[in-house]
């Protein structure tokens, strides 16, 4: 009867163990799905290092390369106004689908500042 009881106690432990150790597993890579594309604003465009990523978590790192002040919207998010060589971070969580971003700033957008990116 001993032996039993220790033996279940023992399963109770290794099964609470394991599951702990999954938890910890699935934390980690749900917070690491998230896609980093980083984005060169210049006059009169954006280059960005993908255009197509995962939905959910999708982090740009804008750096204005040019000369003149831009800005970065997608999804109805958008950074701050930049200055030359001024850079900002927008986090967001996009819908499969296709995504509008533009420069706000002036006639930009109509002058090339525009794309469309891509969630899967």
């Amino acid at each position: 009867m001993l032996k039993l009881k220790l033996l279940t106690g023992i399963v109770i432990v290794a099964v609470i163990a394991v599951l702990g150790v999954a938890s910890i597993a699935l934390a980690r890579s749900h917070a690491s799905t998230a896609t980093t594309v980083t984005v060169k604003a210049s006059e009169f465009k954006f280059v960005l290092s993908t255009k197509t990523a995962r939905h959910g978590l999708t982090i740009f790192k804008v750096t204005n390369k040019g000369h003149t002040a831009h800005d970065f919207k997608i999804a109805g998010k958008k950074t701050v106004k930049l200055g030359p060589g001024k850079a900002a971070t927008l986090r967001v969580t996009l819908t499969k689908g296709l995504h509008k971003y533009i420069c706000t700033i002036d006639s930009h957008a109509s002058l090339g500042m525009k794309g469309t990116f891509k969630s899967t």
